[in-house]
């Protein structure tokens, strides 16, 4: 509580939005050698956290899905609670490792359509555990798989030791010994006298006969993670998958492509529900596609889909069996005067996220990140200029297509902060919390935030890797922060945000970078 000294009424001061997070390099994987040329199937093409955020999956363009487990959770022993009460300091530095990979897509062709269909993989989802093993489902543009992730113990015959001069044969020696016996047998080997069963202590074989009878012990100290493909989900799709997400109940998920969004059961492969439609009865009438979909965090019925004209809308799957009216419909009125040729293009929506506690939706489009509440359907709560500086040079990226690339976002756990990337391998970070004016540029390289040094007198690369912090609305045409002029070539399109700590894994081309604040 703050007092006047003048005697004046008692005022709150208004909560202080906290301050810039100050992000730090944490580790690479695949990094990238000087001149080395990457490998189009080794570029990354999607990465996302499990919800514990203990282990993280990336997908490829060669159709390969790699996970990574956290390990400085796991190096101290103990949980959390039993550390704390011995005031151990816990890190707060994730560290990951690399876990296992395994081919989930191959390349195929649809002999009916004369059409190739790559082995990229798309959208990665992680599934509920159980019994140890990790499921996720990962697509490609047409077929869903849905993996086990599992250790199993590698067993091995250890050495049998036998002597080679006292073993006759097949148990020459045994059955010799044996046979001489006038007493005789009954089933299972037991003799009718109790006195000479041969669990009795009176009862041996001769050394021979034990050496020949030794049996190898299996034994099994070493585990090795196996993949195994449970259900394929495949010929639901007649256009091009961009999504996938799993519903909270644990039990079903969507699948979406540019007309249609299926729902699906896990243990059901050969059958789904088409949910949405949105192709018109003559396809010269077409206006707009579906552009990404997921389901809210919580509520099993309710989903939200993105469309190529900035709008996004909000379903209930217990209004009707084919949910062709939405419950709301989220889009921002263009401002008077405004349109141009380019207007709906740079309007489409390339992903859609929701917080975690499902109050917020996270849009992506060319130019602008845009957070809405779903209470509030007039317009969004915040926007942030991600590309301003680019509407000037929109003409040539038509021409080089770059106006069509297609950038994810994401929140941290806690809802105060966004991010998603940009072109030269940048990405940003935006506070969302009230009064918040946090603008913080990185890029994807083992010192994101190194200050602006002279050119050295060897070549560099033409994007050097340099602190970019500006403001909304700040840059100038052409150029970043630094006066770079930017690399369209080299684009950060997937990124992931840990789901409980301040901790982004980001992918350049094919390598990793992860980062911590």
């Amino acid at each position: 509580m703050n007092g006047a000294d003048d005697g004046g009424e008692v005022v709150d001061a208004p909560p202080s939005p906290s301050p810039p997070l100050e992000w730090k390099f944490s580790q690479v994987f695949g990094e990238r050698a000087a001149g080395e040329e990457v490998q189009e199937v080794d570029i990354i093409s999607a990465i996302e956290f499990d919800k514990t955020g203990d282990h993280l999956a990336t997908g490829d363009r060669g159709g390969r899905v790699v996970l990574f487990e956290r390990t400085d959770t796991k190096d101290h022993g103990g949980s959390r609670r039993e550390l704390e009460r011995m005031d151990y300091q816990i890190s707060r530095h994730p560290e990951f490792r690399y876990k296992t990979e395994f081919q989930s897509h191959e390349p195929e062709f649809d002999y009916l359509k004369s059409l190739e269909i790559e082995e990229k993989i798309n959208k990665i989802r992680w599934c509920q555990t159980a019994n140890g093993a990790l499921f996720l489902l990962s697509t490609n543009d047409k077929t869903i798989k849905f993996w086990k992730v599992q250790e199993k113990k590698v067993k091995k015959i250890s050495d049998m030791n036998m002597d080679a001069s006292k073993a006759v044969g097949n148990g020459g020696v045994a059955s010799s010994s044996i046979s001489s016996s006038p007493r005789s047998y009954v089933a299972n080997g037991g003799y009718p006298d109790k006195s000479h069963n041969y669990m009795s202590n009176d009862f041996s074989f001769s050394p021979g006969v034990a050496q020949s009878l030794r049996l190898p012990v299996v034994t099994s100290h070493e585990t090795s993670l196996v993949a195994r493909c449970r259900r394929v989900y495949a010929h639901a799709h007649d256009y091009h998958i961009n999504s996938i997400s799993n519903n909270s109940d644990g039990e079903t998920f969507i699948s979406a492509d540019d007309l249609r969004i299926n729902l699906w059961n896990l243990e059901i492969s050969n059958q789904s529900f088409n949910i949405v439609d949105v192709k018109p009865a003559n396809m010269e009438d077409l206006t707009e596609v579906i552009t990404s979909a997921e389901f809210h965090p919580t509520h099993c019925n309710m989903l939200a889909y993105s469309s190529s004209k900035g709008s996004i809308r909000l379903i209930d799957l217990r209004q009707s069996a084919l949910c062709d009216t939405h419950s709301k419909l989220f889009e921002e009125q263009e401002a008077p005067g405004s349109r141009s040729f380019f207007t709906e293009i740079i309007a489409s929506i390339s992903d859609i996220k929701f917080g975690k506690d499902g109050r917020f939706i996270l849009s992506r489009d060319y130019m602008t990140l845009k957070l809405w509440d779903i209470n509030m359907d007039s317009g969004p709560v915040a926007t942030f200029q991600v590309h301003e500086y680019l509407r000037p040079k929109l003409c040539d990226l038509y021409e080089n297509d770059s106006i069509f690339d297609k950038f994810e976002c994401c929140l941290s756990g806690d809802g105060q902060r966004v991010a998603t990337g940009s072109y030269s391998n940048l990405f940003r970070v935006f506070g969302c919390a009230t009064n918040s004016t946090e603008t913080t540029t990185l890029e994807a390289s083992k010192n994101p935030m190194r200050r602006q040094v002279p050119a050295p007198s060897r070549p560099s690369r033409s994007l050097s890797s340099i602190t970019r912090v500006v403001r909304r609305g700040a840059e100038s045409p052409g150029v970043d922060a630094n006066g770079n002029s930017f690399d369209f070539t080299t684009k950060l399109l997937h990124l992931a945000w840990h789901p409980t700590e301040n901790s982004i894994a980001c992918a350049a081309a094919n390598s990793l970078y992860m980062y911590y604040a």
